[in-house]
């Protein structure tokens, strides 16, 4: 559901004197959370967050549209990756196993990116300035599981059997990442896994 963190490249040797200057959306992303965490989402700006990237007003909409942009990451490029996925799963697997499948391996993170993740769904899941920009993702996100059902079952996406399925995916995703949000200890893929099984016994008797 949200797209995993892009590493981080070192700064540059022509970086400004006495700050570090941002030199990747990676690098810009990890300084607007330190300032999320310090000061939170809502009294953090945009200004605020230029100059302690080292940046301009101006280079900052380079990266990002807006601040509500931040949290999402590379999610259009991981958006992409997961459509080429499902597009690829051979026809004999069943319809919600390889959606299951291709759900788990979007949202994977490396051990080493979990804090960043945990903040980064915290922040989308749990801002609410940032709820109705979540839907616009959100509603994007469904679109690609839609698009996907709807070419299994022989229907069109905005067919009622394709969007329940997109929904309820998002549902039960949405349902697993509070779960994982609330404890710490939990396995992210693990949740995903098993929620998806149950998902997919209700939708026992879809086609596909």
């Amino acid at each position: 559901m949200a797209a995993p963190p892009v590493m981080r490249p070192a700064a540059p040797s022509h970086a400004h004197p006495g700050r570090r200057r941002v030199t990747s959306r990676a690098d810009l992303e990890q300084t607007a959370f330190g300032l999320f965490a310090a000061n939170g989402f809502d009294a953090t700006t945009v200004d605020e967050i230029a100059t302690a990237a080292g940046i301009g007003r101006r280079t900052f909409f380079r990266y990002f549209p807006s601040k509500n942009d931040i949290p999402w990451g590379a999610f259009e490029a991981e958006l992409d990756r997961m459509r080429v996925r499902l597009k690829a799963c051979p026809p004999e697997v069943p319809l919600m196993d390889a959606i299951r499948d291709a759900l788990i391996d979007f949202n994977q993170v490396t051990p080493d990116q979990i804090p960043l993740h945990r903040r980064r769904m915290e922040l989308i899941l749990r801002v609410p300035a940032l709820l109705a920009h979540s839907t616009l993702r959100f509603t994007a996100w469904r679109a690609v599981i839609a698009e996907f059902a709807a070419e299994r079952t022989g229907s069109r996406p905005d067919d009622l059997a394709p969007q329940a399925i997109a929904h309820a995916v998002l549902g039960v995703s949405v349902a697993a990442y509070e779960h994982w949000l609330d404890q710490p200890g939990a396995d992210l893929g693990t949740l995903l896994d098993d929620a998806m099984r149950q998902l997919a016994a209700a939708f026992a008797g879809t086609a596909g």
